[in-house]
């Protein structure tokens, strides 16, 4: 990908799934590398240097605002700059809307949108006075067509599509961009967890492609926004589905 050496990314949740091969991809192309996550990213970091460039690990809570700005704090000491952000850390508390708590709502919603509110308000400064930056966020299908049981999974993903189509508006003649990937049916370590029958006759019957996607397919996506070759691509959202929502 063109222009991705020597640039600095943070990646939150990227301790494992998405987020860790996400990390992996970015060092492949040069980039150094922030290994954000509430969870320890030690392992990850080992990875990602042996690919022969620089990467920290930041434990992260995204829900706090303080927290996020000793995030980007520990960025710009260690490298600088930021280039880009991926915002990617999220979580699930699923139940049917009759049943589904306040609690389960709150956690949800603070966690997958106001997290990424929180980062992406704390690197703004660093992109506005360099001209220059890229965001990019985990969306997905749900969020896009509805899922039973996730309500509140919904409007975080939803609404995250929404605000990156709102920040690109005001911020392109800044030089920033802004976009989402929506992955489908990936085949992270909750999902290889559900039971092989249930994997057949309720999940993969519904993906025309026929199997579940790869984190790396997700990485190689954000790696292709984050690039040069996507440089006039702002305020878009890329599915990465299988063709399951056709």
């Amino acid at each position: 990908m063109k222009g991705l050496k020597d640039k600095v990314v943070i990646i939150t949740g990227a301790a494992s799934g998405i987020g860790k091969a996400t990390a992996l991809r970015f060092a492949q192309e040069g980039a150094n590398i922030v290994v954000a996550d509430f969870a320890d990213g030690a392992a990850t970091v080992a990875e990602v240097q042996a690919n022969g460039v620089r990467a920290i690990y930041v434990q992260v809570n995204v829900t706090d605002p303080d927290s996020v700005k000793g995030m980007v704090d520990k960025t710009i000491e260690a490298f600088g700059k930021v280039d880009v952000l991926i915002n990617n850390a999220g979580i699930t508390k699923d139940a049917m809307m009759k049943k589904m708590t306040k609690e389960s709502w709150d956690a949800v919603i603070n966690v997958n949108l106001t997290g990424v509110f929180n980062c992406t308000s704390a690197v703004l400064p660093q992109m506005l006075e360099q001209k220059s930056g890229v965001v990019l966020t985990t969306s997905s299908v749900v969020g896009i067509y509805g899922n039973l049981g996730q309500t509140n999974y919904a409007a975080t993903k939803w609404g995250v599509i929404g605000m990156t189509k709102s920040w690109a508006k005001e911020m392109a003649k800044n030089g920033l961009r802004f976009n989402c990937v929506a992955p489908g049916f990936i085949a992270t370590e909750m999902v290889k967890k559900i039971p092989e029958q249930v994997l057949q006759e309720k999940i993969l019957i519904k993906v025309p492609a026929g199997r579940l996607g790869e984190p790396e397919e997700i990485a190689a996506a954000f790696a292709f926004l984050a690039s040069d070759d996507a440089k006039f691509i702002n305020g878009t959202v890329l599915s990465v589905d299988g063709a399951c929502t056709l």
